[in-house]
């Protein structure tokens, strides 16, 4: 009763990262609250699963195995969540901001008639005054993220309703085995006292899934690129240095509007979230909605024309000047000294 749950999504029987990184924020969490952590696992064949997920911290693991329930479609994966969260009344629930978590949430908080908040970026543990209303209210969900196209950066609460519901963004949180011989509950649920046969009214015959053609967040080096490189040719010159330092290479939303890099290099609120060891921000003004995907970079250098660039502000180091004099020299230099 009122403990904190996270959704783990599952793909080819591998949880993924993001509810992992849920799974570890959602230890802390439950530490703050002193309350068990919890864990929904939902699929087909998921034999050993807890050796996944309980070295994380959980202190229960729910697990919901048949067929039909993988590959993900909505009313299974939505029934068997409001059945369970009516039984057990969570006072919080975490799941992935991904495509699944962005259809599965709604639904589910929809159902249960409680709030829900998307693409947060931090979550905390705090109370609140209403003082209009003379009450105050305790350890309540922080649900922060940036709003208004990223302009501000806002903390919403739910203080009436359960669960306090939120997606997260992979690469916010970061990912801890709390302890590989974590001793968690394991509960294998019956399929159909859950689910209705009607649910499975939408069968998937055959599945695509195209594979990523940039590994972003894997790469420990990152060379990126904004609307201040100017040109799609200029980016070239992010390429050639990227290649040197076996770095990948990124782009904010601004540079991908220009036409300058393509989607699938966008970091930040509306494309991936990374957090490299060393990040080159070259050209990038630095709004909100593009550090809010890189903050957590262990290093970060700005190379920027404009000395009052707002990612300056964040950079352990800025090198002022523009792109087509310092992204040369920086290839020269690490040539030279890296024989």
């Amino acid at each position: 009763m009122n403990n904190l749950f996270v959704y783990c999504e599952i793909e080819e029987g591998i949880v993924v990262d993001v509810s992992l990184e849920l799974l570890t924020k959602g230890r802390a969490l439950a530490n703050r609250l002193e309350c068990r952590l919890e864990a929904i696992a939902i699929g087909t064949g998921l034999k050993g699963i807890e050796k996944q997920v309980l070295p994380y911290g959980v202190d229960k693991l729910h697990v919901f195995d048949g067929k039909g329930l993988y590959p993900y479609t909505s009313l299974p994966h939505t029934s068997v969540l409001v059945k369970l969260f009516k039984e057990e009344q969570p006072q919080i629930c975490l799941m992935g901001a991904t495509v699944i978590g962005r259809d599965l949430g709604p639904r589910v908080s929809s159902a249960l008639h409680s709030g829900l908040t998307a693409d947060c970026t931090s979550l905390e543990i705090g109370d609140h005054e209403d003082k209009k209303a003379g009450l105050t209210y305790k350890n309540l969900l922080y649900q922060i993220r940036p709003a208004f196209g990223g302009n501000i950066v806002a903390t919403i609460i739910n203080p009436e309703h359960r669960p306090q519901m939120a997606t997260v963004r992979e690469g916010v949180m970061k990912k801890e085995i709390a302890s590989p011989d974590y001793k968690g509950e394991v509960v294998e649920h019956n399929v159909k006292d859950y689910v209705a046969d009607t649910d499975f009214i939408v069968k998937v015959i055959e599945r695509h899934v195209e594979k990523a053609k940039h590994n972003l967040k894997g790469s420990p080096i990152i060379v990126s690129g904004g609307y201040g490189v100017g040109s799609r040719e200029n980016f070239n010159l992010l390429f050639d240095l990227a290649k040197v330092l076996n770095a990948e290479v990124g782009a904010s939303r601004a540079a991908v509007d220009a036409g300058f890099a393509d989607h699938d290099r966008q970091i930040g609120q509306t494309g991936v979230t990374v957090r490299p060891k060393l990040y080159i921000a070259c050209g990038i003004s630095g709004q909100i909605q593009h550090i809010a995907g890189m903050q957590e970079s262990s290093m970060i250098i700005s190379i920027n024309n404009d000395a009052d660039a707002l990612i300056n502000t964040i950079a352990d180091y800025v090198i002022n000047g523009t792109i087509e004099e310092v992204v040369p020299k920086m290839i020269k230099f690490y040539k030279q000294n890296s024989k």
